[in-house]
């Protein structure tokens, strides 16, 4: 099962994940406590992603160059247009708040211009609750792009996860609850959580 850990913001730990974990995230939007103006230097495999809501199209593309960003994550009101547009520089991870609500036909118009969804909480703060939802509600989603498990996300989380069995899921996606203060990520628990999950 593949890892993202989102959130960082100290190079130590950058390096440290980026040789234990495939996807690394850094946070842009300046209302989050993980919030970077650069994205520290990283060492490993793991493809950088950059977290972005609402930001405009330069802001992105400078970004993508100046910290070799893989992938960015958009948790905004991106439209589909918006998404094709970068496609042309780095995958694109389009991120949904999901609550018993949520319409699964709003996604068929990104199906073709992201390289997959993330299925976060629905939070005021678009994503970094620390709080889970009901992962049933995704049998809805009978959608081909793959997708990141995402929201509230522990190690008391990982007999849910074995038994969540999507034929989409693509990566679990991890962030506040696996930090010691916001940004500063407990490396062990992480260590144990992927250990375990690969068990």
């Amino acid at each position: 099962m593949k890892v993202k850990v989102c959130g960082l913001k100290h190079p130590n730990q950058t390096n440290s994940l980026s040789t234990l974990v495939d996807y690394v995230g850094f946070i842009y939007y300046e209302k989050s406590p993980r919030h970077v103006i650069t994205a520290s230097p990283s060492a490993g495999k793991a493809n950088r992603v950059g977290v972005f809501v609402n930001h405009n199209l330069e802001f992105i593309l400078a970004r993508i160059k100046s910290d070799q960003l893989h992938a960015v994550q958009l948790h905004g009101d991106e439209t589909p247009e918006f998404c094709t547009e970068l496609q042309k520089h780095a995958q694109v991870i389009k991120a949904f708040g999901i609550d018993h609500s949520f319409d699964f036909n709003t996604l068929i118009a990104y199906e073709k211009c992201v390289t997959h969804f993330l299925f976060d909480t629905k939070s005021v703060n678009r994503g970094g609750s620390g709080k889970s939802y009901d992962w049933n509600i995704l049998e809805q989603y009978t959608g081909e792009t793959s997708f990141f498990l995402s929201g509230g996300i522990g190690l008391d989380s990982i007999n849910v996860i074995r038994k969540f069995n999507h034929p989409q899921l693509h990566a679990i996606d991890i962030n506040s609850r696996f930090e010691i203060t916001p940004a500063d990520k407990n490396i062990q628990s992480i260590q144990t959580f992927i250990h375990e999950l690969n068990k």
